[in-house]
């Protein structure tokens, strides 16, 4: 059993698949090996499956909204890219050349991805009950849902829950970038307190930039460790 299959709890019968969840696509130029595209789009339903059944089970007095609001805090980029940074994961990937002089190992949407990618080769290795077992290993406990202050929660509305505090600021988000293709964009986004910026963020949509732009906000006017 390797280190990384100690750290994640999971030992794999077919090797393969775990190297495929680490392989990103820039490594395989030249190659003849599979990247770990296939498994993320696999990973991604497991992922939201499993978060599912999980808010359902434990917040039963919640309602349908909230749910889902709690979910995407789950799934999205920011989030996982959180959980990928507890496991080390940057450390396992196979990455281009030009990929890991630009600081791949550390780009959120990399990490993400491949977290979706690991989800998917533990569940077609070892099937649902192990998948299931991997990701609540990260997902915060009932009383911490409950409490509000999970990492779970709709980042901009509490951004501006605390910034209402005082009547003279004012919040404004600004899209800083995107690149990509029409069809796999990533968007960055910066979030503002007066002129000052708080934070910013990356993701697959505006809004998701601008979720992952106001945690980082937080996190820096609460000096979490998050």
């Amino acid at each position: 059993m390797t280190s990384f299959e100690k750290k994640i709890g999971y030992r794999f019968k077919k090797k393969e698949l775990l190297t495929e969840a680490l392989t990103h696509s820039s490594y395989t130029a030249g190659r003849n090996c599979a990247n770990n595209e296939r498994l993320e789009f696999l990973g991604d339903s497991v992922l939201s499956l499993i978060t599912s059944k999980y808010l359902f089970e434990q917040l039963c007095d919640v309602p349908e909204g909230k749910l889902t609001k709690l979910r995407a805090g789950i799934v999205c980029e920011q989030s996982l890219f959180g959980f990928a940074g507890e496991i080390s994961l940057g450390e396992q990937l196979f990455l281009g050349k030009g990929e890991e002089q630009t600081g791949g190992r550390e780009r959120r949407s990399i990490l993400a991805d491949a977290f979706e990618a690991l989800i998917a080769a533990i569940y077609l290795d070892g099937g649902a009950e192990e998948a299931e077992k991997f990701v609540l290993s990260f997902l915060p406990k009932k009383d911490k849902l409950m409490s509000g202050k999970s990492l779970l929660n709709d980042y901009k509305t509490a951004l501006q829950e605390i910034i209402q505090k005082n009547p003279d600021d004012k919040i404004t988000y600004c899209l800083e970038s995107e690149s990509g293709e029409a069809h796999n964009k990533t968007f960055t986004a910066s979030v503002f307190l007066n002129e000052k910026r708080m934070g910013t963020g990356t993701g697959r949509s505006k809004k998701e930039a601008e979720q992952a732009a106001a945690r980082e906000a937080i996190c820096y006017m609460e000096h979490c460790d998050e």
